[in-house]
């Protein structure tokens, strides 16, 4: 009940829950202590009130924002406090009293305090919003970036601002329960004295050197660095938090080209939650700003999502521009009618060519490179399977099984993921099989996001792997070495202290304006962290049983390293299958929307080497049988061929294939780029030639002299 009423207020957890009760019911409490009169209880609802309301915003609760949707917003809130403390006085029989003047007069005077803070906050983050903000690129050479206020002074600002009237509540509170009028006016004192020093603290930062540069300004320094860097490739990528995996993907790729590297972003939320890169990034929220910027010697721009705010870059001509997506699979989105407007569509095999082929929406085969997928490079390829308790392993680990749903999807098609229909069962069967296995299961970042089935399937699996992998730990056939994982999570916390010493995860964080002005990479402490991300995963897998069933969520540790520790998998209709496919070993794709082994098949190529799961996941043997028999797996030799095909050849390696696809794509580039000069200036030879011809021939009238026709005096 507890969790439905969580799901349905749209809180985190328990505790936010309880909050926003006390906070809501707290309200009717103060009107009812105000009408009694009881002081005391008064005290006590506002006490509650106050400290709820802190709490949900705290938390960044949804439903402190869903207040202010009913006209229930935070002014509204401390409002209504404080109306019914004048209220209270009043049934107080204090009405006529100093105090209750001084109460009326300080609240309309606190509130009079609001207009110039709010107005001034709001003008100083305007101010320090970049019409593009950066990193990697030296701007402060060329435009002076001031410090950031104090986030102390900006950082829920509002709610700052209205609790200093709490110095005046309680003083107000403590002369209405003493009748004495000394204790209210010191609180009304402290209260309006904090209000003025917070609006005079602001001040400073809207004059003088502390404002930032105008947009002109900026704009004009980021083509400046244009000019002098000469970005020849772009990674153009316009969406949503939620998608900023999708751009992710692609920095390390950016970062091993051979031409030089520019990544421009759309929406300031992406550049916010970029992954760490060393590429200069641009991010341009306007489009009028983006046509302006001087772009003239990019060569190739590649887009990783089908988005209308592409348009904006489209409409370059002098850049070749093409689609290289953010996975490969069978996916509807994989072969999007809207792929035809650029200029090549790059796929990691022939099976993206032969995809588009059949689809038939218009995409040219002479328009389609295989490139493969430089991503893939850190899957390793199949060893054979670790052998479990009862085998001839010594270390205790058991063969692992990764189940890797894709999301349930926008159209709530049954086939989009087997986590509503097949995964409880797909589950169960797993963490019973005879001989042991070990589950990992990593669910994708949107799961439950669509579909509420889905998100309470999400949590049943993960309930039932937390309870497998108890029981697992109390089977006495399960054995570890506790010694040798003490051992590792003091790695890992060594680990994690030193990533976050180099990354400087303490003290304030600045604003946009200051990030953009040190935004600039340590290529040492950048390659730095990268080796201790690594030694943090390795740390990570040896700090639990080998045989312990585990649920992987988040960032860390990624999809590709369960890959690495895992000897199968079972997955839904996504790049996830495609991805698998690099390592060599056995996988198992559930077919939700039951359209029987063949037709499946057909649909979907990636599934062509896997073990055809019905919702039932009756099937799961004859995968599990691959992975403890290696020598008897009947889809060998199936999978090597479909890793070609999917993904291309092993040689040359796929980012050579990548940077062979930009050199060639920059050439057409710069072939069109200088005929277009060619017939511009032919065309402005003709002009020229014309002119002076015209200038050489007579006017009508006119002797070749010059003089007039007809008779000469």
């Amino acid at each position: 009940m507890i969790s439905t009423a969580i799901r349905v207020a749209r809180v985190g957890s328990a505790a936010e829950l309880a909050a926003a009760a006390l906070m809501i019911l707290g309200y009717p409490a103060l009107m009812l202590a105000a009408l009694v009169p009881s002081v005391p209880a008064f005290a006590a609802a506002t006490a509650v009130t106050y400290l709820a309301d802190h709490y949900l915003h705290r938390k960044g609760s949804y439903l402190i924002n869903r207040l202010s949707k009913v006209r229930a917003g935070l002014s509204i809130r401390f409002l209504i406090r404080q109306l019914l403390l004048i209220l209270l006085l009043a049934r107080l029989s204090l009405s006529d009293g100093l105090v209750f003047y001084g109460a009326t007069a300080c609240f309309i005077a606190f509130y009079g305090l609001q207009a110039p803070h709010g107005a001034l906050v709001t003008l100083i983050r305007n101010r320090r919003r970049m019409p593009v903000a950066t990193r990697n690129v030296d701007l402060a050479s060329r435009v002076r970036i001031p410090d950031a206020p104090p986030q102390r002074l900006l950082n829920r600002s509002a709610e700052k601002m209205l609790h200093l009237d709490l110095a005046a509540v309680i003083g107000i509170l403590v002369s209405a329960a003493l009748d004495s009028a000394l204790a209210g006016f010191i609180g009304i004192g402290v209260t309006l004295v904090l209000g003025s020093l917070y609006v005079a603290a602001l001040l400073p930062y809207v004059r003088g050197r502390k404002i930032p540069p105008t947009a002109e300004k900026v704009l004009a320094a980021v083509d400046d660095w244009l000019r002098e860097y000469r970005p020849e490739t772009v990674l153009y990528f316009s969406g949503s938090k939620d998608s900023v995996y999708q751009v992710n993907m692609w920095l390390e790729t950016m970062e091993q080209l051979d031409s030089k590297p520019l990544i421009i972003l759309r929406e300031r939320v992406i550049l916010a939650n970029l992954a760490p890169t060393t590429v200069p990034v641009v991010c341009v929220p306007g489009g009028v700003h983006l046509m302006n910027m001087d772009l003239s010697n990019v060569r190739v721009a590649l887009y990783a999502a089908n988005v209308g705010k592409n348009i904006h870059l489209l409409r370059v001509p002098t850049m070749k521009h093409v689609f290289i997506g953010h996975g490969d699979s069978d996916k509807l989105a994989s072969v999007n009618p809207f792929s035809k407007v650029y200029d090549e569509v790059w796929t990691a095999g022939r099976a993206g060519r032969d995809r588009y082929a059949i689809a038939d929406v218009g995409v040219r085969d002479e328009d389609i490179v295989e490139v493969g997928r430089p991503q893939l490079a850190p899957i390793r390829t199949w060893q054979g399977a670790s052998e479990g308790p009862g085998g001839d392993a010594a270390d205790g680990h058991c063969p692992t099984v990764l189940y890797a749903p894709t999301w349930e999807g926008w159209d709530n098609n049954p086939g989009n993921t087997s986590l509503v229909l097949a995964g409880e069962n797909i589950v169960k069967k797993l963490v019973k099989a005879d001989p042991p296995v070990r589950v990992l299961y990593k669910p994708h970042p949107f799961t439950g996001t669509v579909s509420a089935e889905a998100g309470a399937a999400h949590r049943r699996i993960t309930s039932l792997v937390g309870k497998a992998a108890a029981a697992r730990a109390a089977d006495p056939r399960f054995t570890a070495d506790a010694a040798a994982q003490a051992q590792a999570k003091a790695e890992l916390a060594r680990i994690e202290a030193r990533i976050a010493e180099l990354v400087g995860n303490g003290g304030e964080k600045g604003d946009e304006a200051e990030a953009t002005r040190d935004g600039l990479v340590d290529v040492k402490k950048h390659e730095g962290i990268a080796r201790l991300r690594a030694e943090w995963n390795d740390a990570y897998w040896r700090s639990f049983p080998g045989w312990e069933h585990r649920v992987v969520t988040g960032a860390e540790p990624r999809l590709y390293d369960c890959f690495n520790v895992s000897d199968a998998m079972v997955s839904d209709i996504s790049s996830v299958v495609s991805d698998f496919i690099a390592s060599g070993k056995p996988y198992a794709v559930t077919d939700s929307a039951e359209l029987g082994v063949e037709e499946f098949k057909r649909q979907n190529t990636a599934v062509r080497a896997a073990v055809i799961l019905s919702n039932s996941a009756a099937e799961l043997g004859a995968l599990l049988d691959a992975v403890r028999d290696p020598a008897a797996d009947p889809l060998a030799e199936d999978r090597s061929e479909l890793k070609q095909y999917l993904l291309g050849p092993d040689e040359p390696t796929s980012i050579e294939q990548f940077n062979t696809a930009v050199a060639k794509l920059a050439i057409k580039a710069e072939t069109r780029n200088a005929g277009q000069e060619r017939a511009a200036t032919g065309a402005a030879e003709a002009a020229e030639a014309e002119a002076e011809l015209a200038n050489a021939v007579p006017a009508p009238g006119t002797s070749p002299a010059g003089e007039a026709d007809g008779l000469t005096a």
